[in-house]
């Protein structure tokens, strides 16, 4: 342990739940008890309740700087603004920052969810060190974050890295905002089940798509079945057509992936290593790490926490 590490509050606000766990350096030494969202009606009283679970905290930890918080949506990093969040009621246009921080008295950080979970990797976790990494979550939706030149690139209006939004197939399914063949409309958890009942339904199979979940599909390519394999190999392609245009334009290092979809292991990395390996030049592809995400549901209490403690030293 870094006895130089600053201690800090990571925060991870999910759909349902909000979890809190106090972090030094890459060390998690807390986690608390969630928060269920649903039982608060206004964003203000969900904000005290995180709040007086910060003191609480502090009361153990009394070295704690910083608070960071991750959201699932869309935020003003500058300003600690949530634009509106994902999944969530009533939270449009909310000054977290300000609140949280008049609240507690610590420096606050916000940030959007798969941004934090990139901090992590690369500051801790299986890109510690390198210079340029794409990280990616894989689950309901797809995620992003971009380290560039060791820095967090966010963009001009923070909406960068926003990967489930690319388009793999300009008429293809579309996607939240409109945009024809959006990724996360390929490689999202529901969207691999629906694939998967068709693929089975074509070979005279009947299948659920309770029963067609990634994990599921994944216990079935490893029991020997081809068609989950098919699927997974679908997946691969579909996933490797966006890594490889992310890679022409910005040559990383490493993409880091997580997420659920991502503990298929090598059923999608190796193929998704074929896939891209056939679409990019010995130039880009040669020393482009293709990497398992090391933190799991911890993540976004790691990332935030790190972001904060590092923000709170440059103060």
């Amino acid at each position: 342990m870094d006895s130089q590490a600053v201690t800090a509050v990571g925060v991870d606000f999910g759909g349902t739940s909000i979890k809190l766990g106090v972090c030094r350096g890459e060390e998690l030494l807390e986690t608390d008890a969630p928060i269920i969202t649903g039982d608060y009606k206004e964003p203000d009283e969900l904000i005290r309740a995180m709040a007086e679970r910060v003191e609480k905290l502090r009361a153990k930890y009394p070295d704690i700087k910083a608070i960071g918080v991750g959201v699932p949506g869309l935020v003003d990093f500058d300003k600690g603004f949530v634009h509106v969040l994902t999944n969530v009621p009533g939270w449009h246009h909310i000054p977290l920052r300000k609140i949280l921080g008049d609240l507690t008295g610590l420096p606050i950080t916000v940030e959007n969810d798969a941004n934090a979970m990139a901090y992590a990797e690369w500051r801790y976790g299986a890109a510690k060190g390198m210079k340029n990494v794409v990280a990616l979550t894989l689950g309901t939706g797809v995620g992003g974050g971009l380290i560039l030149n060791e820095q967090m690139y966010r963009g001009g209006h923070f909406s960068a890295g926003e990967i489930g939004q690319m388009s793999i197939h300009f008429e293809g399914v579309s996607g939240h905002y409109g945009n024809l063949g959006a990724l996360e409309k390929y490689v999202g958890n529901n969207q691999i089940a629906e694939h998967a009942v068709h693929r089975y339904a074509q070979a005279g199979l009947h299948r659920e798509a309770s029963q067609c979940t990634p994990k599921a599909i994944a216990e079935a390519a490893q029991a020997g079945d081809d068609i989950a394999r098919q699927v997974w190999g679908e997946v691969a392609d579909w996933l490797g057509t966006a890594l490889a245009s992310i890679a022409w334009l910005l040559n990383p290092d490493a993409f880091v992936i997580g997420g659920g979809v991502a503990q298929a292991g090598p059923l999608l990395f190796e193929p998704l290593e074929a896939r891209m390996k056939s679409m990019l030049s010995t130039v880009v592809w040669e020393g482009l790490k293709l990497l398992p995400a090391k933190f799991s549901n911890e993540s976004g209490i790691i990332g935030n926490a790190a972001l904060a403690a590092d923000m709170s030293k440059s103060a």
